[in-house]
């Protein structure tokens, strides 16, 4: 990065707690460090600090260094967009996000939301772009089928795993919305995977977070409240040793599903026994999450399909659309759960990608 280009800007600065370079140092000590400084922070959902649980509303604060920290995730969707006051005391807003590769992840989408907005007042826009930690070769997951489900949780037509950064994902909602933008990527690999929000502790839970994050949907614990969120599931209502057994005889490869009992400490059924299985993924390049999570939550319908229900409470500021539509892309896996479809075709179906890649 080129500080001296900075050097009479005024700047904002778009970042959370995994900002850090390769010596763990956030990207607001860093612009000190070169004799810079920001005017502004704005904090994307968890908030700037990234203290918050999911879907909390974060409120404005001030930093350490005494500038504005405003929150682009409040109580509504207008507050997911920077406003024209705040955009008119910078001159360039320095985007440093740590993404993992799931549309389901809102820090891509907050990102593009401030493109947007920077196009609109003629702000630059520099990314401090950093490799998606689940690689750039496997796209699985269908993009959203249904115009209604897209959302917070994708804003755009685009697959569940994409294999793009979040850098090449603003890049490309330039070229395609024709923004005008001065926009400048630089892709940087010397940067450590810190934990971007409270419940994506390691590059293993953004391995299985593209399926494990479908459990949102659901009634079921996405092991929130637990050590290892997304990699364990379950319920009070679900015999972990049979879903074990059922799921593994499935044969989608590159996992192995272990049965345990687990307390979360809050969120669903927090301090209740629940029945679950931990996914253990034994080799990376054939294993399908999105595949494997869909055959799972059928699965566990079908253990107890009195018990087991869809989420149907507001889900990403939406209450129009069930929250497992929104995240699956339309209707068609959940209906065919509900109608006791077969757990790995449905699966199987879901994962199909129908979407080219854009070039860089």
């Amino acid at each position: 990065m080129n500080w001296t280009s900075l050097q009479d800007a005024r700047i904002g600065l778009l970042a959370h707690p995994a900002s850090v370079d390769g010596r763990f140092v956030h990207v607001a000590d860093v612009l000190r460090e070169q004799g810079l400084g920001h005017a502004i922070a704005f904090g994307p959902e968890h908030g700037y600090g990234g203290e918050a649980q999911d879907m909390i509303g974060v409120g404005d604060a001030v930093d350490a260094f005494g500038a504005p920290v405003r929150s682009l995730y409040g109580e509504n969707e207008s507050a997911l967009v920077p406003t024209d006051a705040d955009l008119s005391r910078i001159d360039v807003l320095l985007c440093d996000l740590q993404d993992v590769g799931s549309r389901y992840y809102t820090f891509v989408w907050t990102a593009v939301l401030c493109a947007r907005a920077c196009a609109k007042n003629k702000v630059r826009m520099i990314v401090l772009d950093r490799p998606n930690p689940l690689g750039t070769d496997i796209v699985e997951g269908r993009v959203q089928r249904d115009p209604k489900c897209l959302s917070f949780v994708g804003l755009v037509p685009i697959p569940i795993r994409h294999a793009m950064t979040l850098g090449e994902i603003v890049a490309w909602r330039r070229r395609e919305e024709k923004l005008d933008l001065d926009l400048t990527v630089i892709a940087r690999s010397d940067v450590p995977f810190v934990m971007p929000s409270p419940n994506m502790p390691t590059i293993d839970t953004a391995l299985v977070y593209p399926g494990g994050c479908l459990i949102e949907g659901t009634n079921l614990s996405e092991g929130r409240g637990t050590t290892r969120p997304f990699e364990i599931f379950g319920a009070p209502f679900v015999d972990g040793r049979k879903l074990a057994k059922d799921l593994n005889a499935l044969g989608l490869p590159g996992f192995v599903a272990r049965p345990l009992v687990f307390q979360p400490t809050f969120h669903k059924h927090a301090k209740q026994n629940c029945g679950g299985v931990q996914i253990h993924p034994i080799d990376r390049r054939t294993f399908r999450p999105v595949a494997t999570y869909v055959a799972a939550i059928a699965l566990c319908h079908r253990q107890s399909p009195e018990q087991f229900r869809f989420r149907t409470e507001r889900y990403e500021f939406r209450d129009d659309v069930p929250a497992y539509d929104l995240l699956t892309g339309d209707a068609e896996a959940r209906e065919r759960t509900l109608a006791k479809d077969d757990p790995r075709d449905i699966g199987e179906s879901i994962s199909r990608v129908d979407w080219m890649r854009p070039e860089p």
